[in-house]
């Protein structure tokens, strides 16, 4: 026992205090957060694997094209923060209720959060068709790219209510650990959706050549398709969340009080996020084509890279959410150490491949010579963004599994939503035009992200130290 303790403080770097009546050895805990983690990690992994399939299927059709499908992506964003908000503070209780051993509640916290959902959906579905057009332009849509953005965009609004049931439900799968479930439901919605980019973007197996219109189709029926998957997990009666349709139903104040509690600070990060994301996407588009285009893929291939940032954050919220609900605040905050150890490997590992691979994954997008190039450099500043991203994306998880998604939402407000933009603004403006062959309209963005990851790093670490966290109560 006494050579387990020194060996922890010498690999891991804390020893781990247990609360009265838990005797859970560390090396339990690594192996709990691992099994969560990597089946997250891993269908963050394949759905942008998929995405950047996508990405490079548009992209044989030009940078027009590529930039047409990305300016969709902060608007659809927008239109389902509502519903991504309710969904996180479903997560957030459903953890809680698993803690205290509470299985009836859960599924209460399910149905009700299944219902409001489908109410935003229907909503969102119709604001997307309505107000495709100025929120497009609002993200910097030009001529040459607004019209194929608009026809994507209402195509994929078409798919918003099953968008929102998949989304609960694999938030709620979460808040369980159940992760593998929502793995199979995201990754086989995705097979279907390769497919069919593969079928309707350039027309093979007999179907017509769509273009960026047949993207969208694919996109929206692999949504649905992910919808359907889940609700087949739900409906069976021997999982610990299963829902039964002909059972009573009512909303619960104290259910909703707590989804409202968690999913109103989440909206209020997501705004934040997306507004700052929104500004970021349209300056960036104001360089040119091909510093968006550049943009979108370094974006894809960052997105890869922190996938694993992902699942360990994925797993937090869960182990963290269920040890506060089983009042074992020594181990909620165990699992935060946890989380971090398994990020400095993590990270490390993701950096070599990045750097490595700066040159060659370019050309998997797009063969425009000056767009690789822009790629390659923004991959070298990229690197250094990396360890603070996961490090603050793994904090944030443990924060949201807590409930203390105001602080969170705060932190956003400051670096994504005001400090990100402005530091974009600088690099591909006034620096870019200073300093032509700098380079500045490509790594521009990249170095406002890395001083975005590495501020909101500083302010949930310090947020996490105090400990104030592991008393709030859902």
């Amino acid at each position: 026992m006494e050579f387990s303790s020194q060996f922890s403080r010498l690999l891991l770097g804390f020893k781990y205090t247990h609360d009265d009546g838990d005797q859970e050895p560390l090396s339990s805990m690594y192996k709990k957060v691992l099994q969560i983690a990597w089946p997250a990690a891993l269908e963050g992994l394949l759905l942008t694997l998929m995405n950047s399939f996508d990405t490079m299927m548009v992209g044989k059709l030009g940078p027009a094209a590529i930039t047409s499908v990305g300016l969709c992506a902060q608007p659809r964003m927008i239109i389902l923060l509502v519903a991504q908000a309710i969904c996180t503070g479903t997560m957030a209780v459903i953890a809680r209720r698993k803690g205290e051993n509470r299985q009836d509640a859960a599924n209460s916290c399910l149905r009700q959060s299944l219902l409001l959902v489908t109410f935003i959906g229907v909503l969102m579905t119709v604001l997307g068709i309505l107000l495709a057009t100025p929120l497009l332009r609002l993200a910097g849509g030009a001529e040459d790219t607004l019209s194929d953005a608009v026809i994507y965009f209402r195509v994929i609004s078409l798919a918003f209510i099953p968008n929102c049931w998949a989304i609960c439900i694999c938030s709620a799968m979460r808040g369980i650990g159940k992760t593998r479930i929502t793995m199979v439901v995201n990754v086989s919605a995705n097979l279907v959706n390769i497919f069919l980019n593969y079928c309707l973007i350039s027309g093979h197996l007999g179907f017509p050549a769509l273009g960026v219109r047949g993207a969208a189709i694919a996109t929206a029926i692999g949504t649905c398709v992910s919808s359907v998957i889940a609700i087949v997990f739900v409906m069976q009666k021997s999982g610990y969340l299963s829902l039964r349709p002909f059972k009573g139903f009512r909303f619960d104040k104290s259910t909703l009080g707590a989804i409202v509690k968690v999913g109103s600070g989440t909206i209020l990060e997501s705004v934040c996020m997306r507004i700052g994301f929104l500004i970021n996407g349209k300056l960036i588009a104001g360089v040119g084509t091909a510093a968006f285009a550049a943009s979108q893929i370094v974006g894809q291939v960052s997105s890869l890279t922190f996938c694993l940032g992902d699942g360990v954050s994925s797993a937090c919220t869960s182990l963290v959410g269920q040890s506060l609900g089983a009042n074992t605040k020594k181990k909620a905050m165990a699992y935060v150490h946890v989380g971090e150890r398994i990020s400095i490997f993590m990270s490390a590992a993701i950096m070599l491949f990045t750097f490595f691979g700066r040159n060659w994954l370019p050309t998997l997008f797009t063969d425009d010579r000056f767009v690789i190039y822009g790629c390659a450099v923004s991959f070298l500043v990229l690197l250094l963004g990396i360890y603070p991203q996961n490090m603050r994306v793994m904090l944030a998880g443990c924060l949201r599994g807590a409930g203390d998604v105001r602080y969170v939402a705060f932190v956003s407000l400051i670096s994504v939503a005001i400090l990100r933009p402005l530091l974009t603004w600088i690099c591909c403006y006034p620096l870019n035009q200073a300093f032509p062959n700098a380079q500045f309209a490509f790594t521009g963005p990249w170095i406002s992200f890395v001083i975005d990851a590495l501020v909101r790093w500083i302010l949930l670490h310090i947020r996490v130290k105090k400990g104030q966290w592991v008393n709030i109560r859902l």
